[in-house]
Order: structure tokens, then sequence, then C-alpha cells
């Protein structure tokens, strides 16, 4: 683990109250950009995107769009890190098909009702939701053929704990498709130490 000092719990606990506002009270403004016109504005494929549910989709909070790294074949088993209330996972959910499976996962029960209720509106089989950390996967080793994931590593300390979590649950030969925010200068310890610059 790297040496971040911040308060694991306390931050965890106001990521969860951060995003449960953004899957409850989604008209709200946050200090990111959320909802279905900022996935349109960062290309989410067409006509999946249009096809999620409006509970989702207005819920979705992701920093980029990681199906611009290519479309997910037919079939194929995906793992969603931090699934949300579910835009990613569905999308994913519409390619694979009815012969593939996508897994969400995510800490905060909110938005994984929000991504249930929108599974089910939408007919979908292939769709398997945990509550879990993304640091501890509830998925079997080598399973996954492709992890997604979206803005949402940053949110992590220990990220060298997801990247082992990811090597272990990927296929050989299987692939990462993932949107995040990364820093190219050093972050100060007292930045660090800010919970409020992680969850926003």
């Amino acid at each position: 683990m790297s040496d971040v000092t911040v308060d694991i719990e306390l931050l965890r606990s106001e990521i969860e109250k951060t995003y449960t506002e953004v899957s409850t009270e989604p008209a709200k403004d946050f200090i990111f950009p959320t909802g279905r016109s900022w996935a349109e504005d960062l290309g989410y494929p067409q006509p999946e995107l249009s096809r999620v549910p409006e509970a989702t989709v207005e819920s979705f909070a992701g920093v980029a769009n990681p199906y611009s790294l290519g479309r997910i074949e037919e079939s194929a088993s995906v793992l969603d890190l931090g699934c949300g209330a579910g835009t990613d996972l569905l999308i994913a959910a519409q390619m694979v098909g009815s012969s593939g499976r996508v897994v969400g996962v995510d800490m905060t029960k909110s938005m994984l009702e929000r991504a249930c209720s929108s599974a089910a509106e939408m007919g979908l089989s292939n769709v398997e939701l945990h509550e879990s950390l993304i640091e501890s996967l509830p998925v079997p080793d080598a399973s996954i053929d492709v992890v997604i994931s979206n803005g949402v590593i940053d949110l992590v300390p220990d990220k060298d704990a997801v990247f082992d979590e990811i090597d272990r649950v990927l296929r050989p030969g299987g692939r990462l498709q993932i949107a995040d925010v990364v820093i190219h200068t050093e972050v100060s310890e007292d930045a660090r130490d800010r919970i409020d610059l992680w969850t926003g």
C-alpha cells in the first residue's frame, strides 16, 4: 500500500455519502458532471446508451468513456469495478448479449439498487451485482475477459490491491477498459490527507 495516511473508513463513508446523493438526488449540482447529456458529450455508444433507463443514466458520474477503447465482444464475461447506478454495466450487458455475463461491484447500496432495477426494466438476465469493495472482489480467479471501470480506482488509496485483484480475476489474454483521473505531478501530503479532494 502507498504511504497515504488518510482515514480509510472516513474516506469510504464520505464516498458512499456522495454517491448515494448522486443516485437518490441526480438533479442536484455536484462538483463533477453527471447525467445523460454528460454521457452523450463523452461519446457513449448508441443505440446502447439510448436504451439505458433514465433512472440509471441520470446518476451517471463517469470521468470519460471506456468504450472509446473498443466495443466488447458478444459472449464475453465483463467485470465493472464501481458500477454505480449501472450505465457502463448495462451498456456492456447489451454488447455481450444473452450468451455473455456482466458482473457489477459497488460499495454503495443505493447505486446497486438502481442498477438492479434498471437491469430488470431492460429484461437483462445476464447481470450479476455484488455489494463489495473493489480491493477484495467476490469473483473467481481467471473468470473475466474484460474489466471496465470509470472514475472509481482514483477513489481508492490502495491501488496496488485493486490491480492485484484485476490481475487475479482476468483470464489470460483478458483486457482492461478503464477511464479514470490521472495526476501527473506529485500530490502534497496535506492534499493526500484531505477527504474532500478524494471524494470530488
